[in-house]
């Protein structure tokens, strides 16, 4: 560069090089030229090592995706299974029993095939299955007891799969279920018996201020035990009655009791002298009594409770607690009714007393509708039609079968349609449909001999009759002045005070009167 800031050129035999006025050099033609043949060539080279590298990755994936097909194959991880849960069979149902299998492992089931019959809180339902499969593994065995929804009792496997290579997953693995209640006698009868090797006391775990609950503390008082012996589990250090179960299971066996295992005939028992307790506590009494013994003063058999006995507590405790209950009993002149069921009973019409009862309710529940209501949360709720529920004991506990449109029925279909619900509800075959949504309820012990009673209501209905036997009385006749014999019963209305006052119940019992003591006005209604 000049002094001038002009630009000056050298001459070189291969390039010819621009200096800026502030020293930067920029290339040539010859140099971009150069520099694209170096890197051509460096492309070239890189692109052969990638193939090569190519090559060699994809026959590593062959390799990988030949291990990953072998571990994935059924015999290294078994057979993706179909999962058989327990169902919601009924709204108020938490809990269910196994009742009986009614496929085997290895069988093959299509949609809607009959699985299982599980016991609900209301009755013996069929399970039905949701996919074709195979039936691969039964996880609760028949008698399994208090299955909570959800759990898993069953696993299919697809049509064309090896159902004994399925998977059985661990995380979902189901709870024990409760014991049968052969294997709780077993129980028990080993609890009695004085175990030959019986285990050692445990060693007192608490300290500090005892807190017990009130069932463990009469477990743990009737049972002669050291609290201090027990390891509590609940909150704040509370003795639970879990607690108290599992000190009476390790704690050695009575020696006052007799073994149940003695093969040999049994001698008396000296009763061994009594030593003073002290001043409020109890004696040390054997919780469960011998079979084929008399009992002892203070023994007991603990006998499960089944699930339909255990809805009907919940129920009947609900509505003593929940709903006011009112009362009314009227007398009715049975004549007229007994005098029709032998006109009926010549022409091979067979009808019983309480299907008339039904049908004068439904009757007057239909030109009452003020009365056919149930309650729900927010008050009253009117009902359109007119379904009547009928108690029916049952050797597991009562249920109710409905009988719906009984107004618009007659007696002889209303005869036939009681006759094969009650049947159902003996045998444990009753669908939900058939026992849910009542809108009234008719409990008949009069074939038992019973006079009067009243009865519980059922919620949400509004009422129930309680119906006595008939009975004959001498009545002065008011045309006459004559004595007279009247067939009369008495029924016992139990009414929700919410919604049927004491007048409207008077009502509705004196116009149930009239239809049922004169049966072709229940035709004419």
């Amino acid at each position: 560069m000049a002094e001038n800031g002009s630009v000056l050129l050298h001459p070189t035999p291969s390039f010819f090089v621009v200096r800026h006025l502030y020293g930067h050099v920029l290339p040539t033609e010859d140099d971009n030229m150069a520099a694209s043949l170096r890197l051509g060539r460096q492309g070239m080279l890189f692109g052969l090592r990638l193939n090569n590298f190519n090559k060699c990755l994809r026959s590593t994936h062959q390799w990988q995706d030949q291990v990953r097909h072998f571990f994935q194959s059924p015999w290294v991880l078994g057979v993706s299974p179909l999962k058989v849960q327990m169902p919601a069979l009924s709204p108020t149902m938490e809990e269910g029993n196994i009742v009986k299998w009614l496929k085997k492992e290895g069988e093959a089931v299509a949609a809607g095939d009959a699985l299982c019959e599980i016991e609900t809180d209301k009755a013996v339902v069929t399970m039905e299955s949701n996919d074709d499969g195979v039936l691969a593994k039964i996880l609760m065995e028949e008698g399994s007891r208090n299955v909570r929804l959800g759990t898993l009792i069953a696993l299919m496997v697809e049509e064309g799969q090896d159902w004994k290579q399925v998977e059985i997953p661990s995380s979902d693995a189901a709870p024990p279920s409760e014991a049968t209640p052969a294997t709780k006698a077993v129980a028990t009868s080993v609890v009695t018996s004085s175990a030959p090797s019986p285990p050692s006391a445990p060693k007192p775990v608490t300290s500090g201020p005892l807190r017990l609950s009130p069932a463990a503390r009469h477990i743990l008082d009737t049972h002669g035990l050291d609290p201090k012996l027990a390891t509590p589990t609940g909150p704040r250090g509370i003795i639970t009655k879990e607690d108290a179960l599992n000190l009476l299971k390790a704690s050695p066996a009575p020696k006052a009791v007799p073994s149940v295992v003695a093969s040999t005939p049994p001698s008396p028992i000296s009763a061994p002298a009594a030593s003073p307790l002290p001043p409020g506590s109890r004696p040390n009494i054997p919780p469960l009594s011998v079979p084929g013994k008399p009992g002892a003063p203070g023994t007991f058999t603990e006998v499960p409770a089944s699930n339909v006995r255990r809805v009907i507590a919940q129920r009947l405790t609900q509505s003593k607690t929940t709903i006011p209950h009112s009362y009314a009993s009227i007398d009715c002149d049975m004549a007229a009714v007994m005098q029709l069921r032998k006109d009926l009973a010549k022409e091979q019409i067979k009808v019983s007393v309480n299907d008339f009862i039904i049908k004068a309710a439904a009757v007057t529940l239909r030109e009452m509708p003020e009365v056919n209501v149930t309650w729900s949360g927010d008050g009253a709720r009117a009902l359109d039609s007119v379904h009547i529920s009928i108690a029916v004991a049952t050797d597991k506990g009562l249920i109710t079968p409905i009988i719906k449109d009984a107004a618009n029925k007659g007696v002889q279909e209303i005869s036939s349609n009681a006759k094969a619900l009650a049947q159902k509800a003996r045998d444990g075959k009753l669908l939900p449909e058939e026992y849910q949504g009542g809108s009234f309820s008719i409990s008949n012990l009069g074939m038992f001999g019973i006079s009067g009673f009243s009865a519980v209501i059922n919620p949400p209905q509004a009422c129930i009759l309680a119906v006595g036997t008939s009975r004959a009385e001498l009545h002065l006749c008011e045309d006459d002045q004559t004595l007279c014999t009247k067939q009369l019963m008495t029924i016992t209305l139990s009414s929700d005070g919410r919604l049927v006052d004491d007048e409207l119940a008077s009502r509705f019992l004196d116009k149930f009167r009239a239809n049922l003591e004169k049966p072709q006005r229940m035709a004419l209604v």
